[in-house]
């Protein structure tokens, strides 16, 4: 024999209450309080820490360019370690409890591309050689040096326009000269033409 069934109809107040209880009651527990509640809140990658949470090591230096070693691509990348006891995924996808002494990320800086060419010389040769192509040869362009010395420098035109690039530094990224003294006196690395003597 079944049971009779004490249904009775529910008022549509009580059906549109329940269902909102409901779906709260979703929402919180999915949500992001729901997560963080339950322990199932997503490792933060290293590369995401705040400032104070990682120190970055300074950037080796190339003594003769005043750039970071490794530039390319005008960018150069430095060491980041996250501080004690915090957990994150590594450049690795690993996620690591670190002690303050393990990288963590890469962190990228920009940097300038040098060629390591003298400023002075390449501008003076510009200047006094150039409609001899000197500057061309100099600078390690033997073909236009050798169409310049051809023709006089363009008949003085091309070695104007050479004189004005190089001083404005678009055909070369030259080694100022006076970085590395700076860098004596200061004792003090220079970085992007900037220092704290």
């Amino acid at each position: 024999m079944a049971a009779a069934c004490p249904c009775r109809p529910i008022a549509p107040d009580t059906a549109a209450a329940r269902l909102l209880g409901a779906l709260w009651f979703v929402s919180v527990t999915t949500g992001p309080w729901g997560a963080a509640a339950g322990g199932g809140e997503e490792t933060l990658k290293c590369e995401d820490l705040k400032v104070g949470q990682y120190i970055c090591k300074d950037p080796k230096i190339n003594d003769a360019t005043q750039e970071p070693v490794n530039c390319t691509n005008y960018t150069a990348y430095v060491q980041c370690f996250p501080a004690p006891n915090i957990t994150c995924k590594d450049f690795g996808g690993n996620e690591t409890h670190f002690t303050g002494n393990e990288v963590g990320f890469l962190k990228p800086i920009s940097c300038r591309n040098v060629n390591g060419y003298s400023y002075k010389v390449a501008v003076a040769l510009s200047l006094f050689l150039g409609w001899l192509g000197a500057d061309r040869f100099y600078l390690g362009y033997p073909a236009l040096g050798l169409l310049k010395f051809c023709t006089v420098g363009f008949c003085g035109i091309g070695s104007l326009i050479d004189f004005i690039l190089i001083s404005m530094q678009i055909i070369i990224s030259p080694v100022i000269d006076y970085m590395p003294r700076l860098n004596q006196i200061c004792g003090k690395r220079i970085y992007h033409n900037r220092t704290s003597c």
